[in-house]
């Protein structure tokens, strides 16, 4: 049952045996769900915390069970990494889709210090790498909508 629950959650409910682009999917989904949350940050802090927990918690063991480092079948990291990267964003489809290509740009480079930690065994080198991303994309996302609104308001 132990195992069963890893498959489970790891996978984020079996997206992640998605034959095209699961790890896509898992960010799109995690954006989705920042969305829909933005007018309730409490929720979507409680939400964070409770898939980067879980992420914690079985994603190593995942990949134990498939004997593999970081195999593709799991998407929670994403998931956790992309509820971060979202996290209070403007909601507005062109901040959606650059955040969700900066995001999965950071997570394909693995920019320090993401490309250290990912080279960690278990569960910290399957989660880190894609909370760092989601830390740089949020980051990067912040203050390019200052800075363009101070632009635009600049200008007007």
């Amino acid at each position: 049952m132990r195992n069963e629950l890893a498959k489970y959650f790891s996978t984020f409910f079996y997206l992640g045996y998605f034959p095209y682009a699961a790890g896509s999917l898992a960010t799109g989904l995690g954006g989705l769900c920042a969305g829909i949350l933005f007018f309730h940050p409490i929720i979507l802090i409680v939400v964070l915390a409770l898939v980067t927990s879980i992420g914690f918690l079985v994603s190593g063991r995942m990949e134990e069970i498939i004997g593999q480092k970081d195999p593709p079948c799991i998407v929670i990291d994403e998931v956790s990494g992309a509820l971060i990267a979202f996290f209070m964003l403007p909601l507005t489809w062109p901040v959606f889709w650059t955040t969700f290509f900066v995001f999965r740009a950071f997570d394909m480079f693995k920019i320090y210090p993401a490309s250290i930690l990912e080279k960690r065994n278990g569960s910290v080198g399957v989660m880190m790498d894609d909370i760092i991303a989601g830390l740089y994309t949020n980051l990067i996302m912040q203050i390019t909508i200052r800075l363009a609104g101070f632009f635009t308001n600049s200008y007007s």
